[in-house]
């Protein structure tokens, strides 16, 4: 057996070996923290540079395509005459109808979609995105409930009020505006954004409905 004089030195030696490992292998996960904060942080301000850029793209857009254009006769006649026949519709009536326009995204007989995919608000809005030549993906109206109103192509469900887009537009007033994050597509490998806006009585002020326009981000920098 080993004396006990002996064994001290020898776990003393194997402890300063140890920390000498241990202090080496902190310096080198501070250098290696040091680099990749090095690294984040230019990246995370590029990547928020790039989101106010986007943001001013989406809202210069919205200000100098849109803003006049929802204010079409055809189109405020629409929402008055829809926000008529749905202010007075109850909660549970309004979710039965949006259960219905979901029920008939899937069948051919389509009466619901029908009267916001077809008539003359829904050509015009068609007729817009056309002639945008691929810098809007989607766009429709909601009346002041959130209900479609009208739209160049069928959305996933036909009430819109609980959602960003309504709550933050029509929610806020006259001014209201929602800028939506940015989603990059897959299928199409392009990022899209929705932009949505209050939408008023040019006679009364009153916000009567809103705005959502899908715009291709990659077009528009």
């Amino acid at each position: 057996m080993r004396p006990d004089f002996l064994c001290f030195p020898l776990m003393s030696r194997t402890h300063h070996a140890f920390m000498r490992l241990s202090f080496k292998g902190l310096l080198t996960l501070c250098a290696t923290l040091l680099l990749w904060v090095g690294g984040l942080l230019p990246a995370m301000a590029a990547e928020s540079g790039d989101k106010a850029r986007v943001e001013e793209a989406l809202r210069s857009y919205f200000e100098t395509e849109m803003a006049d254009f929802i204010k079409e006769p055809v189109l405020l006649v629409a929402l008055r005459e829809q926000n008529a026949r749905t202010a007075e519709l109850s909660e549970a009536e309004i979710l039965e109808l949006d259960q219905q326009w979901r029920e008939q995204l899937q069948q051919e007989e389509q009466p619901l979609l029908d009267t916001v995919l077809k008539g003359r608000p829904a050509e015009l809005l068609l007729g817009k995105v056309a002639m945008a030549g691929g810098e809007i993906s989607e766009l429709f109206l909601m009346d002041a409930r959130g209900l479609n109103v009208a739209s160049a192509t069928a959305t996933s469900d036909y009430w819109q009020g609980d959602e960003a887009k309504f709550k933050k537009s029509f929610g806020l007033g006259p001014d209201g505006m929602e800028i939506g994050e940015i989603e990059f597509d897959p299928s199409t490998g392009v990022s899209q954004a929705q932009v949505s806006a209050t939408i008023t009585d040019p006679t009364s002020g009153e916000p009567i409905g809103a705005v959502t326009v899908g715009l291709v981000v990659d077009l528009l920098l």
